[in-house]
């Protein structure tokens, strides 16, 4: 398959449209318009019967002690895992493109409803829901796709994989509340191709933010 996008160029920057977050010379970071991106596929092999999306962080810090406090950095050394920032089952076969802001047009506190959404698809929560468990005005189930809001001091760059699985089932075995970790469980043994596109996103001004 071959995944484009009108948002952003493959390893190229993400556009601030598209961010959770951007940057602000006072507070380091204010809230973005948080649009997902548009995506397209083509050369979609015989046999795909729906779609799967799936777009992940894999530079988060596995550490959280010294993220976005002053004076200190996120050492690059540091360890990194996986972020999920949006993850999408169900896509019917006869869709072939998501237009930018279709999915998401803001951030909202408290995250998005859902499974349910477009085309009759279904949207897991993303990595937000645990991000903010903490947060008294912004916890709960972050439903669909919000977008990049890496540290602010963080010493590397992030990168954002948006990832197209074609499948030959119509349905995945997945409903009610589920991630990222569940939809790549259900993927196994269903994926006919699969295609990525990666953007890049930092709010570090040390690193061109």
């Amino acid at each position: 398959m071959n995944p484009t996008s009108t948002s952003f160029a493959d390893a190229q920057k993400i556009p601030s449209d598209v961010s959770f977050c951007i940057p602000d010379p006072t507070t380091h970071v204010c809230l973005g318009k948080n649009l997902n991106p548009q995506l397209s596929w083509s050369d979609v092999p015989a046999g795909t019967r729906s779609f799967a999306l799936i777009c992940h962080d894999h530079d988060v810090p596995s550490k959280g002690d010294d993220v976005n406090q002053e004076g200190r950095s996120v050492p690059a050394s540091l360890p990194r895992v996986d972020f999920f920032h949006w993850v999408l089952i169900n896509l019917p076969a006869t869709v072939n493109a998501i237009e930018q802001g279709e999915f998401s047009k803001e951030v909202q506190a408290r995250g998005k409803p859902g499974p349910q959404a477009g085309h009759g698809s279904l949207q897991g929560v993303n990595n937000y829901t645990d991000w903010f468990a903490g947060d008294n005005d912004m916890r709960g189930d972050y439903y669909g796709y919000d977008g990049p809001c890496p540290p602010w001091n963080d010493e590397i760059v992030h990168h954002y994989v948006f990832t197209v699985y074609a499948l030959d089932v119509d349905k995945l075995p997945l409903e009610g509340k589920f991630g990222g970790p569940e939809v790549r469980a259900a993927l196994q043994g269903h994926i006919l191709a699969e295609a990525s596109l990666t953007g890049t996103y930092t709010l570090n001004p040390a690193l061109g933010a």
